[in-house]
């Protein structure tokens, strides 16, 4: 199916297109890039949803397709040794659905050296956490998501209460046991373009230190222009 931008997406549980991934992670770690960062791995969010067909694997949650798209790279790529990241939408790190995307924290944190949540200020809805302007709280939002983020990273629980099939080698009751990861796998991308406000140094300054107050040191900033602000102008705001 295509979306409303007329890009195409793949079926998630279609295994030929999950062997053509596996191939190409291969040869880019053996051009010589030591990390692959995987995007845009999810279930489509736009265009004629009601047309969409997954046939490849027809019945099964999103949520329990993408886990096991996310074992299957893992298992065939990592023995290379390269590093392995994932994005992730920004609201995976304080929802316990999907967000009908097949985006789940818990279910992306055994298959990737870092997880990478967008936290894009900009990309929140009016009203998130009490806000009802998303753009002019860049730090309580970055602080609230990464904290959440966090803590569900080091936790050996979760209450995720929507799953009510079987995980990957596991049962899921509501509330289930997991391994405890270090909160260094949390990594996110920040924002640092214009959107829907010019964004200054200081709005970039502030995202950095609501990721230090979640405990965090490690940060990507994202412009798709790929024009980025000095560190200077960053750290040193006027």
């Amino acid at each position: 199916m295509k979306d409303h931008k007329g890009l195409a997406f793949v079926d998630v549980s279609a295994k030929p297109y999950w062997d053509n991934v596996v191939e190409l992670s291969k040869e880019a770690y053996a051009l010589g890039f030591d990390e692959l960062n995987y995007d845009y791995i999810r279930f489509p969010s736009d265009g004629d949803m009601k047309s969409a067909v997954y046939a490849w694997d027809p019945g099964r949650p999103k949520q329990e397709a993408l886990e096991r798209f996310f074992k299957y790279l893992h298992d065939n790529v990592k023995p290379t040794g390269v590093v392995m990241s994932a994005d992730l939408f920004g609201m995976t790190a304080t929802n316990y659905d999907d967000l009908n995307i097949g985006q789940v924290l818990e279910r992306a944190l055994p298959y990737f050296d870092f997880i990478d949540p967008m936290v894009y200020p900009s990309h929140y809805p009016t009203g998130f956490n009490g806000y009802k302007n998303v753009n002019v709280n860049s730090y309580n939002i970055v602080r609230f998501s990464m904290s959440k983020a966090v803590e569900r990273t080091v936790s050996t629980t979760t209450s995720i209460a929507s799953l009510a099939y079987t995980r990957i080698g596991t049962s899921t009751p509501a509330i289930y046991s997991k391994p405890s990861y270090p909160a260094t796998k949390m990594r996110p991308w920040l924002q640092s373009f214009d959107y829907p406000v010019t964004y200054t140094g200081a709005m970039v300054a502030e995202q950095i230190k609501a990721n230090e107050d979640a405990g965090l040191d490690s940060y990507l900033f994202w412009d798709p222009a790929n024009k980025y602000r000095s560190l200077r102008e960053v750290l040193s705001p006027q």
